[in-house]
């Protein structure tokens, strides 16, 4: 039937219409193409190498195919963006540094990169050009974790105790409070431990991360829970098995010790004299 049809085509004097490609998919433009972005990646090596007349020559032709790319559509005409939440979009627009209409081939996707993930909320991030005109940007943001106070400074932080933001922080004034130099790299490990006991984790205000080994966890009702530097899982659990037996928390204590295995330290006084440096 296909031969047929070809035939009785032919026999009316009526020619095939041509298969029209795009100028970017000709077998020509894709060599040229993948020659300029080799060029992109030797051109540092070159530069390391070689110096005076002969480099400046090469740099000038590798930036005359990247313009002769440009006049075959090969330009920015779009950026899209996926994971973006915190991030806001101007910030991440002048950190890519790319305009609409400049020559795709000559974006750094390298430099970008760097660029991107400096930004406070970015984690990491994944950048690819889709030719002939659209820049990729996929970024993964932090996810907020505690707030780290260190010499009177709050600070935002994430799960890795990296800090995402030093002002503005009205709206994280929920999350955990850990206090001290190293706080920061603990804070995750603590969050984790005191979320194993619920009921006692409601009553958290914030932690004090004491001579770089241990944890004080200061309760609502200005209580103080002292834990030991050698598991303090096992010491939290205890505490909450008292409290749940002896409504330990809803008496007149301001200091919990349970630094010694088995035993359960309480003092009484004035609110706030539990505390220790």
């Amino acid at each position: 039937m296909m031969f047929a049809r070809k035939k009785k085509q032919k026999s009316q004097g009526v020619a095939p219409r041509p298969r029209v490609r795009p100028m970017w998919r000709r077998a020509w433009v894709a060599p040229l193409v993948a020659g300029v972005v080799m060029g992109s990646f030797a051109g540092g090596s070159w530069w390391a190498y070689s110096s005076g007349n002969a480099a400046k020559g090469i740099e000038k032709v590798r930036w005359s195919a990247i313009s002769a790319t440009a006049t075959m559509g090969f330009r920015v005409n779009e950026v899209m963006v996926s994971g973006r939440q915190q991030t806001e979009r101007e910030i991440l627009v002048k950190a890519l540094n790319v305009a609409r209409g400049a020559p795709i081939l000559a974006f750094d996707i390298a430099d970008a990169k760097r660029r991107v993930e400096a930004l406070p909320w970015v984690r990491a991030s994944t950048i690819e050009r889709m030719l002939p005109d659209t820049i990729l940007i996929s970024i993964l943001e932090r996810e907020p974790l505690a707030l780290w106070q260190l010499d009177s400074k709050l600070h935002l932080i994430d799960a890795e105790g990296e800090v995402i933001l030093n002002d503005g922080l009205e709206n994280y004034s929920d999350l955990l409070m850990v206090v001290g130099n190293g706080a920061e790299t603990e804070a995750s490990a603590l969050i984790a431990l005191i979320g194993t006991e619920p009921a006692l984790m409601q009553q958290v205000k914030a932690a004090t991360w004491i001579g770089s080994r241990r944890w004080n966890v200061h309760l609502k009702g200005d209580i103080v829970v002292r834990l030991p530097e050698d598991d303090a899982q096992s010491a939290w659990t205890r505490l909450a098995e008292y409290h749940k037996n002896h409504r330990v928390l809803d008496k007149n204590v301001t200091v919990l010790d349970l630094r010694i295995p088995d035993r359960l330290i309480v003092k009484t006084g004035p609110k706030g004299s539990g505390q220790e440096t």
